[in-house]
């Protein structure tokens, strides 16, 4: 099997060693052309993974959450949920807004749900209310992504409105139309507005209503089309005073006659300038301002983008009022730059140490510089396929290149070490180039296409986390395929250069791996001498690993310290807006006197992703690392305390992530939904539930979006005496939304803008239900005014929900919470689902995972198969390169130890087994079964053309490879050293992955060496017997 791509592959070395020149050349552009792709390479925190999400919003001002759920919510829902490929659709309606959240399976085009989701709200829009001032709006959206720069804006001098007003003009307008800038929006916006402030006994003692007002204003400022004067000579286009701009304008608006004179606007009400949304607050620091959040487009370079954007802002706030301030509140690649920094210095690290590796055993330069100059070659290459499959530079490409430092230099060290083998012996520069490339070739060959089968089952994971590593195997993968090619060109051409035969001095002098191999030769024997017992140790450590992979707590994606830290905070459901406010500063307080925080803004009020008034948002931006004392985790840990000691109000933090698995907003790292059809044994149970995972001290932050603690009060509308004044519910519902609706009730353009009027009840009258008392409604049949009481009468305020959730299209509940230090995910799904369990809920409500956990569920499942198909994957693949059903066995025997070496040093260190802990063990599937590899080799070369027992076959090949097997494992193991030992920026996400290849590579170092050939031995054994072999010394064919 070995004898043609043995020739094959010396006919390559050998043209390359007789064309140095050429060889270097084309060396030299491989080189230049990863050079030139590095510089070109975009920048990201991880691959891209976009989810194909749209969301909806409509709004309804004045709606309450049940008339939003049931009359806009659900009537979109009905239409959404017939759009082929969505996966997820949730929805929350709240007093005056409904958001809803399409997810689409990844396979889905954006572009195509985008067209069938606007088909689907035109579908919709004949049974969504008549007085909706807009249809319902959508966005493309990728839940994964996060801001890649927030900027704080802020005025000493300027009011709320005038500030919002240049920010969405001059700012926001202009930042989105910068090259790699998707989304702009601005948090905590009061849009300027006109506010007509009627008073109700005014309008009652004229006889007029609210109505009149009304049709006032919408009869007597308009922007409509006139045409023009089309002239023999010349047109001309009309136009009129017909729009008014200025409360002043309003305020002489005539409402009615009463007696032969003229009853103005301003006789009945106030106009002002004013916001649209009165209650909206925000704040930067502890000054009023606003946020501009700045999304990226899809596959932009982050880090141009965001100096695109900052290297703009010097001319955008140039076109600003002097006391207009524009800071960085959090600069997304600050932290990206330092991660990325540390990778490039960990990869230098680790390039250092396995270039002393080199040193150490090979003993001479020509020898280190061959090696060091193949993975120099093999690394810089990378970056040329990188750009070509339109990878980025990222956490996790690097990571592999990382990595791959470790076994990139395995088929250099193995070819070099060949030769050197044959320039002890005493052959010439030349022939032992020649000799050793052809020797070692198939060898080379093996080793690499079996570790890139390890690599081949994460191209198939499905899901976000398949997208992610898909860019981190396809990196390795291209490595590793390159030092192939470079170390059987390369490497042969400089060595047939360079390398001399070793010195009388180097051979009198036994060097560090002379003592090693003494010190294993002993142990061999042992071992070779008592196999029963090596075999016994073997079957334990399988068992082992077996018991420590179902033991071991199960993880998702460690915790990152991104530098950002997210809060939500939550008041009682009935909490004024000045009380709102109040309670804000003093948090804002709290958090600005904490020494590990830069900056911080907050805002309350329903806007954005915030939808009540008993709620709000905080965007924390904490010091870099190394000047803070806490990571993210630890200051979450730390200002929570303080934080409760504010009455009134709960604030709940979790640490941002690069990762953000969560389909909408939410208050804590990770979601649990409950739905069913029965919304009343819905909320009664996620209370229980909510109850009795509280008791839980894993559990932190725990909390339900139900917000049942709203005042509602209810008006009772007596039909029977309206009708007898020709009036009808809808009579009484319009006059309630003119009253206390902050009704639309008309719009102003201007050049830059929109604008609207609202009307409501004045200050004084607006927040009281005896308001009602003075309410009169015109009859149609007598002309006569009515008074409100004649025809209903007020409830007392009774508790109801401030937001109604769906999902589906069935009444939902979310929970969310964090994670207690040292509790892993897995436990953590493990106790929700045991405490669903003991309070026996009904199973008429459905409880699942969203999220990151439901993310993690679906890995958890796909673990085994995932390890399982690597291993067969190289079974396959070796059996295919040796023809063989059995050898393959060998060489996979390596991988027991392995595996309970990095489950081992994980619990050690205090680490769950996470996606990065669990590709380091299928790295480690790749990497350490290369050992078997270089010994069943050998070891069948000397069986069949030496005629060697396989005893005496395995013996010689394992002291003859002893040395580049101890230099790959040493390579491979001081390459994971840096990401084990990680240190600065992302370096938590890193560190498992290297825990794993380290803890792996020193069991099985230490252990295959003995067993790995007794192991060959009973093999052997067993199958000559089946095949009954004629004689010991025949070789083995199966």
């Amino acid at each position: 099997m070995s004898d043609s791509p043995t020739r094959h592959q010396r006919s390559l070395s050998a043209w390359c060693i007789d064309h140095p020149v050429a060889t270097l050349l084309l060396t030299f552009a491989l080189v230049l052309l990863g050079l030139i792709a590095f510089t070109r390479l975009p920048v990201a925190p991880l691959p891209e993974a976009e989810f194909p999400t749209i969301q909806v919003s409509a709004q309804l001002p004045g709606a309450s959450p049940q008339t939003m759920a049931s009359s806009v919510a659900t009537p979109l829902e009905v239409q959404f949920s017939a759009i082929p490929g969505m996966t997820q659709m949730t929805s929350s309606s709240a007093l005056g807004s409904t958001s809803l959240t399409l997810q689409f399976a990844l396979t889905k085009s954006i572009d195509t749900a985008a067209q069938e989701v606007q088909a689907a709200i035109n579908t919709a829009a004949g049974r969504l209310p008549a007085d909706m001032p807009n249809l319902p709006t959508w966005r493309k959206v990728n839940p994964a992504d996060s801001p890649v720069l927030i900027l704080s804006v802020s005025s000493g001098l300027m009011s709320g409105t005038e500030l919002s007003d240049l920010t969405e003009t001059l700012l926001a307008r202009q930042l989105s139309q910068i090259e790699g800038v998707g989304q702009v929006s601005v948090s905590g916006q009061q849009r300027p507005a006109i506010r007509v402030q009627a008073a109700p006994e005014k309008l009652a003692a004229l006889g007029l209503t609210l109505a009149d007002i009304r049709q006032a204003v919408q009869q007597t400022s308009l922007n409509l089309a006139k045409g023009a004067l089309y002239g023999k000579d010349s047109v001309s286009t009309l136009s009129a005073n017909d729009q008014l701009f200025d409360p002043e304008d309003y305020a002489q608006l005539i409402v009615a006659y009463r007696n032969g004179a003229p009853v103005y606007l301003k006789d009945v009400a106030k106009v002002v300038h004013g916001a649209e949304n009165a209650y909206v607050q925000a704040w930067s620091g502890q000054q009023p301002g606003l946020s501009l959040v700045v999304f990226r487009q899809p596959g932009a370079n982050i880090v141009e983008t965001v100096d695109r954007v900052l290297g703009q802002l010097p001319r955008l706030t140039a076109m600003l009022p002097a006391s207009v301030e524009v800071s960085v509140l959090n600069d997304r690649t600050r932290t990206i730059r330092a991660s990325l920094h540390e990778v490039e210095l960990t990869l230098g690290i680790a390039v250092l140490l396995v270039v002393a590796v080199m040193a150490l055993f090979l003993r001479q330069w020509s020898a280190t510089l061959i090696v060091t100059s193949v993975l120099a070659v093999s690394l810089i290459a990378s970056c040329a396929l990188m750009y070509l499959f339109g990878f980025s530079l990222n956490n996790l490409t690097l990571v592999a290149i990382v990595i791959a430092v470790g076994f990139v230099v395995d088929d250099a060290i193995v070819v070099v070490e060949n030769i050197h083998r044959h320039l002890e012996a005493g052959e010439g520069m030349r022939e032992a180039a020649i000799k050793g490339s052809g020797e070692i070739g198939f060898t080379v060959v093996s080793i690499s296409f079996s570790l890139v089968a390890a690599f081949i089952p994460l191209l198939f994971m499905g899901g976000v986390v398949g997208r992610l590593f898909k860019e981190f195997a396809l990196t390795a993968t291209a490595t590793i395929l390159i030092s192939v090619v470079v170390s059987l060109t390369l490497a042969p051409t400089l060595a047939a250069l360079l390398m001399r035969a070793p010195s009388h001095d180097q051979h009198s002098k036994p060097g560090f791996g002379e003592r090693l191999l003494s010190l294993y030769e002993r142990g061999l024997r042992k071992a070779l001498a008592h196999q029963r017992i090596t075999l016994g140790v073997f079957g334990l450590t399988v068992a082992l690993a077996v018991v420590g992979y179902v033991l071991i707590p199960k993880g998702f994606f460690p915790v990152q310290d991104t530098g950002m830290v997210l809060g939500t905070t939550d008041a009682a459901g009935d909490i004024s807006y000045p009380d709102m406010v109040a309670k804000h500063k003093e948090l804002a307080r709290i958090v600005s006197a904490d020494p590990a925080v830069q900056a911080f803004s907050h805002s309350v009020g329903a806007s954005g992703s915030n939808q009540t008034l008993a709620s709000g948002r905080f965007w924390i931006s904490l010091k870099p690392r190394g000047e803070r004392d806490v990571s993210a985790s630890q200051f979450i840990d730390r200002i929570r305390p303080q934080l409760t000691r504010v009455p009134g109000i709960v604030m709940y933090l979790r640490a941002g992530q690069d990762i953000n698995l969560s389909p909408g907003p939410s208050r804590s790292q990770y979601q649990y939904v409950l739905k069913s059809n029965d919304g009343e044994q819905l909320n009664l149970w996620t209370q229980r539930l909510t109850e009795k995972l509280r008791e839980n001290p894993a559990l932190r932050d725990l909390s339900n979006d139900l917000q049942l603690g709203g005042s509602i009060t209810h008006i009772d509308i007596d039909r029977r005496a309206a009708a007898r004044f020709g009036l009808t519910t809808a009579d009484v519902d319009q006059a309630l939304y003119d009253a206390f609706g902050q009704r639309q009730i008309s719009e102003f353009q201007t050049d830059t803008n929109q604008y609207k009027v609202i009307l409501e009840l004045d200050a004084r009258q607006r927040g009281r239900a005896e308001s009602l008392s003075y309410f009169y409604l015109r009859s149609p049949l007598t002309d006569e005014m009515v008074p409100l009481s004649a025809v209903a009468s007020v409830g007392a305020p009774v508790m109801g929900p401030l937001s109604i959730s769906h999902d589906g299209m069935f009444p939902a509940a979310n929970l969310s919470f964090n994670l207690a230090p040292g509790i892993a995910l897995g436990d953590a799904v493990r106790m929700v689902e045991q405490a669903k369990a003991e309070i026996d809920m009904p199973t008429s409500i459905i409880g699942t995972f969203q999220g990151a956990a439901q993310a993690f569920q679906s890995s958890l499942a796909n673990q085994p198969w995932l390890i399982l198909a690597a291993l067969v994957a190289v079974y396959i693949i070796l059996g295919v390169l040796y023809e063989s059903f059995v050898h393959p066995l060998t060489i996979i025997s390596t991988l027991p130890s392995a595996g309970i070496g990095a489950l081992l040093l994980l619990w050690m260190m205090g680490h769950d087994f996470s996606i990065m802990a669990l590709i380091g063990v299928v790295l480690l599937i790749g990497i350490v079964k290369k050992n078997g590899i270089l010994l069943v080799d050998f070891a069948l070369e000397a069986h069949r053309n030496q005629g060697l027992s396989p005893h005496d076959a395995i013996y010689t090949a394992c002291l003859t490879r002893f040395r580049p097997i101890m230099m790959t494992t040493l390579a491979a193991l001081f390459g994971a050293l840096p990401l084990m030992f990680g240190f600065g920026a992302g370096a938590e996400l890193r560190q498992p992955l290297g825990i794993a290849v380290v803890g792996g590579l020193l069991l099985s170092q230490v252990l295959t060496l003995f067993t790995t050939p007794v192991i060959y031995l009973q093999l052997e054994r067993v199958f000559h017997r089946r095949q009954n072999a004629p004689a010991t010394g025949q070789a083995l064919h199966t």
